[in-house]
């Protein structure tokens, strides 16, 4: 038996026991990883290529900085109306989540699919890819990633006040 077939045949077994009944896209999965380890690889190299050194330390406001702007931005990409285009081939539209949020489901088709399906419509996986791409683009090219970054944070800010404004007039009427 070749090691192709052996490790193909491993690879079933492990993902039979692993997801008995249930379809569990395990390759697309490790698909998925192995995409994130090549950006993060290739955000290593362009670095290196840029002659950008990784700091002694990320201070404080960077952090919270790119906290909050890591949330606006997997917010806006996994539940946003307007990105729905972005997630609509992997995706199904449910209905409204209200604050112009959309619940979507990730059909069985495919493993690759269906994992990227879920990546796209899961804020906390998004978080991993787009805290990575901005914590890199601190080393890579600080100014840029800080403004960037101070956009997604005032956008999230303003959301905030939008809704404790919309919950104030609720209370008030009420």
């Amino acid at each position: 038996m070749s090691v192709v077939k052996e490790v193909t045949e491993k690879a079933k077994r492990v993902q039979r026991s692993y997801a008995g009944e249930a379809d569990r896209p395990l390759a697309g999965y490790v698909g998925v990883m192995g995409t994130y380890s090549a950006l993060v690889g290739g955000l290593t190299l362009l670095g290196r290529a840029l002659g950008a050194r990784i700091p002694n330390r990320i201070g404080f406001g960077d952090t919270v900085l790119l906290g909050a702007a890591t949330f606006k931005a997997s917010r806006l990409l996994a539940k946003d109306a307007v990105t729905s285009p972005l997630r609509a081939p992997f995706t199904r539209y449910e209905e409204s989540a209200g604050d112009d949020e959309l619940n979507e489901s990730v059909p069985g088709r495919g493993h690759v699919e269906h994992a990227v399906g879920e990546l796209l419509s899961c804020p906390f996986c998004l978080n991993v890819w787009i805290g990575t791409g901005l914590a890199g683009g601190l080393v890579i090219a600080p100014r840029v990633t800080r403004l960037a970054a101070t956009v997604l944070t005032a956008v999230g800010v303003a959301d905030a006040l939008h809704l404790l404004y919309d919950a104030g007039k609720k209370l008030a009427s009420g």
